[in-house]
């Protein structure tokens, strides 16, 4: 059950971010500094909760992982442009791009849940950093979709399914044999350091900002801080 909440969490960011652009026009200065966090979280879970709970044999599926998303990126464009400088054709696709981060959104579920199975610090930790991670998703969504023509209701259509494709994925990880849960966390691991290393990082540093590097070393830090006290 605490899986699923927390995973419902991680969808309900998703949801409210993607309600922004509707009421809040940003500037891609102040969303810089969300990402930078964003990516700082991510890789504070990857090295400081994740990776100690894999076994050596299973290190081989977090390349899997991350080569895995790199794929998935570059068929179906999940983050292939930057929230304020995707070029036309992208937005004639607008679906295209929201549907990939749809299957992302399943997978991260799951990978809340068994993370919370294999150790329940680990779960929370895992899905802080989705949590953070969803705001520029969700952000992202809104203006690929508006960009493309659709309307305010297929938008909030979208931004619901992907919410709740979160708990949905954490619901999904019951049917995975317990003897997987550190494979999926491996994968998952992977996808961290994908969406963390190659979108999140470049797309914060567009321009140099003292600031920005300071977003994403804090992110790293509160994480780091959050798993300490919670293990006292």
């Amino acid at each position: 059950m605490i899986p699923i909440l927390l995973a419902f969490f991680a969808g309900l960011s998703d949801l409210i971010s993607g309600l922004i652009p509707f009421y809040y026009r940003l500037e891609e200065s102040s969303t810089r500094y969300i990402i930078g966090f964003a990516a700082g979280t991510m890789l504070g879970a990857v090295f400081f909760e994740m990776l100690p709970e894999i076994p050596p044999a299973d290190s081989l599926y977090i390349g899997i992982g991350f080569f895995f998303f790199y794929l998935l990126e570059r068929l179906t464009m999940i983050h292939s442009c930057g929230e304020y400088e995707c070029t036309s054709e992208v937005h004639k696709i607008g679906w295209l791009p929201v549907l990939g981060m749809a299957s992302d959104n399943i997978i991260d579920g799951v990978g809340i849940a068994v993370a919370y199975l294999i150790n329940p610090l680990t779960g929370i930790v895992v899905a802080l950093s989705v949590i953070i991670h969803e705001v520029p998703q969700g952000i992202t969504t809104t203006l690929l979709l508006e960009r493309a023509g659709q309307a305010k209701p297929k938008i909030l259509i979208a931004l619901f399914v992907e919410a709740i494709l979160y708990p949905i994925g954490a619901s999904l990880a019951v049917f995975v044999p317990e003897g997987l849960n550190t494979i999926i966390l491996a994968i998952v691991t992977g996808d961290f350091l994908y969406i963390a290393a190659s979108d999140l990082l470049p797309d914060a540093h567009k321009k140099f900002n003292v600031k920005v590097i300071f977003a994403v070393i804090l992110g790293a830090v509160i994480v780091y801080t959050l798993e300490y006290f919670l293990k006292l």
